[in-house]
């Protein structure tokens, strides 16, 4: 698999225990800025779950493109003094290929191995804009008329990070009329307010995530009171070979306005790599991954690649490591990876229908308001704890080491994470925690909400 530099993130730790892990160094996020690594096209610089760093809220933070991606809490809240961060995203670099993958990846954000999911059937397909004609292959692509057909249905995201004192900006493809609109997870990561963009109306739009895909780098996210929208012509990935001629679409730079044309080719399928965050050290493990010859570049994350008859076969998500913010595209000679659309599809079909899942979280994201990292042979151990947070309110301090969550087993920052996926808000919790003097004790919290997963 290659590794992705994801952008810079605290490494090993999760600052901010939302009860995620922290985010995994390589790719950077698309809507982020570059990062020495790949990293995601559609965020700012995070640090994820994945051996990173994890927020007040026991989540890890996201990968960073310039800002870095921990989770910083306001003022006088306990958290630490606010990173500067980009104000967008950075698509995750590629450290070392093992299958390539993008530089800077659009917002990759996962930090489970995964496999493929298995293709959408038409009938799924159907209800998110399934176009019924078979996807192009080894036709010749007009950049320019494909682009005048899909961007109606593309959005510019932008997010407030404010536990980070950041910003991140990305993409999004609408699905349908009334605001369901597919991204990337780590385009929305962390965030605390959601603005979307539409090129189609030119209406902008508050918007809240209705669920989420961790390791699989996915998120849906619903406009508030959209109507009439366009959306994009969904084709089918599965058809998608070696040589085809594809075209990147997204918010490239963060920049807004129309999305900016990214041609290439199809270079390689069913890739694997590993995405990385320069700021955490953390990475994640992303599979049967589309590879592509284009200049993805920061803010593209969660736009379409789509192809000569501008229907959407990926969601791009990260790029390579020579990724250069440059502001405008250069040709296509970057390495970028894209989320084959079936895969994409079939995940925002569930979280759609609200089946959460040991992978899918529904709804608001709860935390627990410490910063953990991991205490190997032990579990999370608390760096930092949130001021009047849920956490101290409930006697944890730093150096305390959190054992097991309502009976489940923690052995890191990453389980911790993983389990916190599966809370909401409001949920009362029993810690099973062990202080530096190695006394155990059992205490009780209530999760608070805290920015998206």
């Amino acid at each position: 698999m290659s590794e992705y530099d994801r952008g810079p993130r605290g490494g090993g730790e999760y600052p901010y225990g939302y009860g995620q892990g922290e985010y995994p160094q390589g790719q950077g996020y698309y809507d982020q800025q570059p990062y020495d690594q790949q990293q995601y096209y559609g965020q700012q610089p995070y640090n994820h779950q994945y051996g990173q760093a994890r927020d007040q809220w026991g989540r890890p933070y996201p990968p960073q493109y310039t800002q870095p991606q921990g989770f910083h809490g306001p003022d006088g809240y306990g958290y630490p003094p606010p990173v500067p961060a980009p104000p967008r995203r950075r698509p995750l670099r590629a450290l070392t290929v093992v299958a390539v993958a993008l530089a800077v990846v659009a917002g990759l954000g996962i930090g489970h191995l995964i496999s493929a999911s298995n293709s959408p059937s038409a009938s799924g397909n159907q209800n998110f804009g399934f176009s019924g004609q078979p996807s192009a292959s080894n036709t010749t692509l007009d950049a320019d008329a494909v682009a005048a057909k899909v961007n109606p249905a593309i959005v510019n995201v932008n997010t407030e990070l404010g536990l980070q004192g950041a910003a991140a900006a990305g993409t999004g493809i609408v699905l349908t009329a009334d605001g369901e609109v597919l991204t990337n997870n780590h385009v929305v990561a962390g965030a605390t307010s959601i603005k979307v963009t539409s090129i189609g109306t030119g209406d902008t739009y508050q918007a809240h995530v209705v669920g989420y895909d961790r390791s699989e780098d996915i998120a849906v996210i619903q406009l508030e009171d959209a109507s009439g929208l366009p959306t994009a012509s969904i084709g089918d990935s599965s058809t998608v070979k070696v040589g085809d001629q594809i075209l990147g679409l997204g918010n490239a730079g963060g920049r807004g306005g129309d999305p900016v044309p990214a041609p290439g080719t199809v270079t390689a399928l069913d890739q694997s790599i590993t995405a990385s965050d320069e700021s955490s050290g953390s990475s994640e493990q992303l599979t049967g991954l589309i590879q592509v010859r284009a200049n993805i570049e920061s803010g593209d994350s969660g736009g379409p690649l789509v192809n000569a008859n501008a229907q959407v076969v990926g969601v791009d998500t990260a790029a390579s490591t020579g990724y250069q913010l440059n502001g405008r595209r250069s040709g296509a000679g970057g390495q970028g990876f894209a989320i084959p659309i079936n895969q994409a599809i079939d995940i925002a079909h569930r979280i759609v229908a609200g089946t959460a899942s040991d992978k899918i979280h529904i709804g608001k994201t709860a935390f627990i308001g410490v910063s953990v990292s991991d205490a190997p042979g032990q579990g999370a151990r608390v760096r930092e704890v949130v001021s009047r947070g849920p956490a101290q309110q409930a006697g944890l301090a730093a150096g305390d080491v959190i054992t097991a969550i309502d009976g489940k087993a923690i052995d890191s920052a990453t389980t911790l994470t993983s389990v916190m996926d599966t809370h909401h808000p409001g949920d009362k919790l029993t810690l099973t925690v062990s202080d530096a003097s190695g006394g155990q004790q059992q205490v009780q919290v209530t999760a608070a909400e805290g920015p998206v997963g």
